[in-house]
């Protein structure tokens, strides 16, 4: 895949970055990271990027691992609805025999009677 190189300038500093993601991708994550760091640095301004960027990790990691857990729970409960759905067609098929069984036995019942 074609590597993309990628110049972000967050809080005042450059950084060139090597992708093989689309260039406007990064230069938007690039830009969500150097507004909350300047938010960050506004609300606090005794804080250093240093630690500026610490908080926006941690906060980003904490999205991150909060996102996989939902993904996670949707994933089991897909899995469930997919499981109850085939119990379900299983159960409709019985059904649908048994309806065609009794309509046979109703069938020959009825020309049982039409014979007597």
């Amino acid at each position: 895949m074609e590597k993309n190189k990628v110049n972000l300038r967050i809080c005042g500093n450059s950084y060139t970055i090597v992708t093989e993601d689309d260039p406007e991708y990064v230069e938007e994550l690039g830009a969500i990271i150097d507004e909350e760091m300047k938010q960050i640095s506004q609300e606090s301004p005794v804080l250093s990027m240093t630690q500026c960027a610490v908080l926006v990790a941690l906060d980003r990691a904490d999205a991150c691992k909060k996102a996989t857990a939902s993904a996670d729970n949707l994933r089991a409960q897909i899995k469930d609805y997919l499981e109850d759905s085939a119990r379900a067609r299983m159960e409709v098929d019985v059904a649908r025999r048994e309806i065609e069984r009794l309509n046979r036995e109703i069938s020959n019942l009825r020309n049982r009677l039409a014979e007597k």
